[in-house]
Formats: C-alpha cells, structure tokens, sequence
C-alpha cells in the first residue's frame, strides 16, 4: 500500500505514515517500491516478529497516554500525588511492554483475516 492508502484507513497524514514506516523500513521490517505500483510491503517473518519488535523500532514511546510529569509543578499536592502514581505508571507500562512480546504479526494476521470473513458474511 501507498503511503496516502495507509493514511486514509489509520484517519492520518501521509507524512506521519512515511516517518513512521521509515523506522520500520530502517529495522527491515517492511520496504518501500517507488514509482507506479510501488507502495509499502512487509519484509519480515510474520511468526517472528511481535509488537515488542515493532515497538523497539519505534523508538520504544511511551504507551501511557496519562502520565505524571515531576518537573515544573509548585504545587505540593500535586507534587504528592505524581511521586506516588509514578510506579504504578511504570508498573503498568511493564506489564505491557511485556505483553507485546507475546503477540506476533501472524497472530494478528490470522485475528484479522477471522474478523474480515465475519465481517464480509454480515454483509453479502
């Protein structure tokens, strides 16, 4: 798929999808044609490679949309409150961290092709 294809079906910009994929590009899990027909394709082994792959090669983000931030409040309250969630946040994005090592490209392959022939069986 084309960049611009990608970004339509993730509701994104192309040049996000372009830097994303270059990450990917880089670690050799996918690769890019240019020109008529060229697009994005995945050049990895399907069994092989989990979330935890992808993640690493994404620059391994922070996966807590809600976070605590220890710089810059003056407000002790809140100062309290951050230094007592900060383990709990760092507990939870272990445990899934740990949880993309466990789900491979295959794994969510098989998941979607199940969920397009539903999807295809609702709709004839």
């Amino acid at each position: 798929m084309t960049s611009a294809e990608l970004a339509v079906c993730m509701s994104t910009n192309p040049v996000v999808v372009r830097r994303t994929m270059a990450g990917l590009r880089e670690a050799g899990f996918v690769r890019s044609e240019k020109g008529h027909g060229g697009g994005w394709e995945i050049a990895c082994d399907l069994k092989k490679t989990t979330l935890k792959d992808i993640y690493d090669a994404l620059g391994a983000p922070e996966l807590m949309a809600m976070g605590v931030s220890l710089e810059g409040s003056h407000c002790m309250v809140e100062q309290a409150v951050n230094r007592s969630l900060t383990d709990a946040f760092e507990d939870a994005q272990a445990v899934l961290v740990k949880r993309l090592s466990g789900v491979t490209l295959a794994a969510l392959a098989e998941d979607f092709k199940a969920g397009a022939k539903a999807h295809r069986g609702k709709h004839k």
